[in-house]
């Protein structure tokens, strides 16, 4: 692919959760099109589900499959807001980019639940901000939403629930 044109990516910023009518319009336009998933686990009654949402939200890459097609249809595609400029000039990305980032969403979907939980079960961490300080202690499960940290209150063990972003690996 030559150089100036098909081994460059345009960036297209779509409306709100448009991702996928931007895609299917833009690939009816005859563009090659580019939207990376990110995996991630939601809990049900069922147990966890894998969803795939958008690694970009509002954003998706393109580029002409033909180097005489011209992107000035972009624009008016439908689920498409604009094309992503600097000043007049497109914004593009070179096709080395994309493909690390279609690495990292290869390695992201054969990941399973247990590999994307940042804690796991007995590991050692430390609550953060929190009115009992930096107090230790160790995780006994973990959900997609909360931590349960077994700490030791007042000389007895006690279960804490805390969100994600209150704990931090410990040493």
């Amino acid at each position: 692919m030559d150089e100036q044109g098909l081994s460059r990516w345009y960036l297209a910023y779509t409306k709100p959760k448009q991702e996928s009518v931007a895609q299917f319009n833009l690939e009816q336009q005859g563009f090659e099109v580019y939207l990376p998933l990110f995996k991630k686990f939601k809990k049900t009654e069922q147990g966890p589900v894998a969803l795939f949402e958008p690694m970009f939200p509002r954003y998706i890459l393109f580029r002409p499959s033909r180097p005489e097609q011209s992107i000035s249809a972009v624009r008016s595609t439908k689920g498409v807001t604009t094309l992503v400029r600097f000043g007049f000039e497109p914004a593009l990305l070179h096709d080395d980019v994309v493909q690390r980032i279609r690495q990292v969403e290869q390695l992201r979907d054969q990941a399973t639940i247990e590999d994307l939980n940042q804690f796991k079960q007995g590991q050692k961490v430390r609550l953060k901000h929190t009115a009992l300080g930096d107090i230790e202690g160790l995780v006994q499960n973990v959900s997609s939403k909360r931590v349960a940290v077994l700490l030791e209150i007042l000389g007895r063990p006690t279960v804490v629930q805390v969100d994600h972003h209150q704990v931090e690996a410990s040493a």
